[in-house]
This record gives C-alpha cells, sequence and structure tokens, in this order.
C-alpha cells in the first residue's frame, strides 16, 4: 500500500472518516466485551454479548477492522478502487472462517439464546434498531478499559496518518 501511496486531501480526509467509524465500533464493542477479544487461545467467552454494539452487529470488531483496513487503502489512494475491495474481500473471507469457529462455540454454550440473537442481528452489515431480547448478564461498559486495550491499535493508525500525510506533503 505505502509503495503505490498517491494520497491526496480528498482520499486522505475520506480514509480517515472511515478509520475512525472503525475504530469507534472496535472501542465500542471493547469497552463492553473486555479482555476476552484478545484472546488467542481456545475460542471461548463468558458472556452472550448483546448490548452495545452488539444490539446492532453479531461482529462489531471485526467489521471495525474492515472498517480500518478500508480506510487505510482509501487514504493511501493506492490503486484504487483494487486495493480497497481486495481488502474488503480478504477480510470478509478471513473472519467468516474465524466467526463460523466461534459460532459453533457460541452454539453449544449458549444454546437457544444465542440462535435467537442471530435470528434479529446480522453477522457483518449493521441493523439500526437495537436487539434487546434476552435477559441474560451482560458485563458493564468501561470506555477507560477499552481505551487501554485498544492503546497499540490507536498508536497504529496515528503512524499511519502520520506517514500517509507525510506522503501528500511531501510527494504533493
Amino acid at each position: 500500500m505505502l509503495l503505490f501511496a498517491h494520497p491526496t486531501p480528498l482520499s486522505l480526509g475520506i480514509g480517515i472518516v472511515v478509520i475512525g467509524a472503525g475504530e469507534f465500533l472496535r472501542l465500542w464493542g471493547v469497552a463492553i466485551a473486555g479482555s476476552e477479544t484478545r484472546t488467542t487461545d481456545a475460542v471461548g467467552g463468558t458472556f452472550l454479548i448483546t448490548t452495545g454494539p452488539f444490539a446492532h452487529v453479531r461482529n462489531p470488531l471485526y467489521l471495525g477492522n474492515i472498517l480500518l483496513y478500508v480506510g487505510v487503502g482509501v487514504m493511501s489512494n493506492a490503486l484504487v478502487p483494487w486495493l480497497p475491495l481486495a481488502a474488503l474481500v480478504w477480510f470478509l473471507f478471513q473472519y467468516s472462517l474465524i466467526v463460523s469457529l466461534e459460532e459453533e462455540y457460541l452454539v453449544r454454550t449458549f444454546k437457544a439464546d444465542f440462535a435467537k440473537y442471530c435470528e434479529s442481528v446480522p453477522r457483518f452489515v449493521p441493523r439500526f434498531s437495537k436487539y434487546s431480547v434476552g435477559t441474560h448478564e451482560q458485563p458493564n461498559l468501561d470506555w477507560k478499559r477499552g481505551v487501554v486495550s485498544e492503546r497499540r491499535t490507536l498508536q497504529a493508525i496515528a503512524c499511519l496518518v502520520v506517514v500517509l500525510g507525510a506522503f501528500w506533503y511531501f510527494r504533493g
């Protein structure tokens, strides 16, 4: 992406908006789900989270990642529209595989509650209305915990914005 980067003020602006939306979605999700979103071990989870962004889309962190990568692609203005489209297709494919494993666990663990949730809340495309069915316990929203968890992501975003901004400034 950096090799073919040719950012413009418009691509930088649109990309920053897309990145901002993706990071907000991630931050909101992590502020609710907590450290369980950072596991690299076996698939698992304490809660069937259906509040916050999870009330609108089943996989807000993955959707946030997709928006982040597409936003960086738009910012770079590299090989548009092919690079952002390739990133979108790649991440949809990759996350579909990951989500299928996660959903196997959720079906076994939360049974009818998860089935009802799946019927109402889409996997990757958010719905505007909020899912509000269920009486199961939910973790508390903790923005501070979310920011702490997202600090590396926020640092990476800042670095990319600076680098692509410098490309635009020096390459004109």
